[in-house]
């Protein structure tokens, strides 16, 4: 017979299961949530007096005897190291637990996910100041940390919205790079797995196949990742997933010129060699449509080419058409 309350014994399992910093420079706040190889905790630096997001290794793994799972998220915390990015969370601190448990201090970063930011800004409340430009320089800054990555020579493999927080002066950081890959390198550990053991592999939301767990997410990995051909993959494939992205952004944003639409379009190619051959390409498209100039994934005929100009000069024609009428009637009344 239990002398304790079913909540009782909820808090005391939950107490239970909680990491042990003992020993380090950190205080658990709260957890925060998860991703990928283990749960994300709110902690403060007593050191340097700042809050920090611990990611660390869950209890499960271990007791289920997945040693790489270890060196995933070493290896995660790692690749972040290397990419000193305003648009990448930087990573403070790496270590072992005194239970044993690896983990990794990062930057904790306050504001909303993408998925939910859209998602307010879709409300029928939301107010009028929510323009097309303004959700395009958000995918612009994505697209530069994504660049960024590439050159670095590392692929992310799991963009999509719940992967992108947007913090309340816009800045914009690319998360959870659990399941990034070294461009170039040979097939590792987890894409080995990925192929075989859907219990150890996995992201949030990911692909099934015949042959086990696809990396990345659904409606957001290439159609290359759906078919599980780990060794081929280069930056179209994120590339492919920032079509996606941007995509999503523009769901409840109406009218979509089609400049834009066309721009997602060529990003999204089914094949590969039909997309854009890197992100910063991507961007490059984006900025030339908010300056008023032609993009190249959409071939102007010479009525759209004089619209687009008008727009771009719209001031310019005022000006010019009010000068010339002005003169037209000095003209006229003179005569009289």
């Amino acid at each position: 017979m239990s002398w304790l309350s079913d909540e009782a014994i909820s808090r005391l399992k939950e107490a239970s299961s909680l990491p042990d910093v003992s020993g380090t420079r950190y205080r658990l706040i709260e957890r925060v949530g998860s991703g990928g190889m283990g749960a994300v905790y709110l902690a403060e630096d007593s050191v340097l007096e700042r809050r920090v997001a611990l990611k660390i290794l869950d209890v499960p793994d271990m007791l289920n005897g997945a040693g790489g799972v270890s060196e995933r998220l070493v290896r995660e915390a790692k690749i972040l190291a290397q990419l000193e990015h305003p648009g990448i969370v930087p990573v403070h601190d790496a270590g072992t637990l005194a239970d044993g448990r690896v983990f990794y201090a990062m930057k904790f970063v306050e504001g909303k996910q993408l998925d939910q930011l859209v998602k307010d800004m879709n409300h029928p409340s939301a107010s009028g100041a929510d323009l097309l430009p303004d959700r395009l320089r958000i995918f612009q800054r994505i697209c530069d940390a994504v660049g960024f990555a590439h050159a670095r020579g590392v692929l992310h493999r799991d963009l999509k919205p719940e992967n992108i927080m947007v913090g309340p002066f816009s800045e914009v950081l690319v998360m959870d790079w659990g399941v990034a890959k070294i461009l170039g390198s040979t097939p590792d550990e987890f894409d080995a797995e990925a192929g075989q053991s859907p219990g150890h592999a996995r992201t949030v939301s990911p692909a099934r196949t015949a042959h086990g767990t696809v990396i990345g997410t659904v409606g957001y990995m290439s159609p290359e990742q759906a078919r599980g051909e780990v060794e081929n993959l280069d930056a179209r494939a994120d590339i492919f997933s920032l079509g996606a992205i941007l995509t999503f952004l523009l769901g409840g944003s109406e009218p979509v010129p089609r400049e834009v639409a066309a721009i997602a379009q060529k990003a999204m190619a089914p094949q590969a060699r039909g997309r854009y051959s890197s992100a910063s390409d991507v961007a490059l498209d984006v900025a030339r449509y908010l300056d008023g100039l032609p993009v190249s994934a959409y071939p102007e005929n010479v009525f759209r080419k004089g619209v687009r100009w008008a727009s771009r000069y719209r001031v310019a024609i005022v000006l010019v058409l009010t000068y010339l009428v002005v003169r037209a009637l000095l003209i006229l009344f003179s005569q009289h």
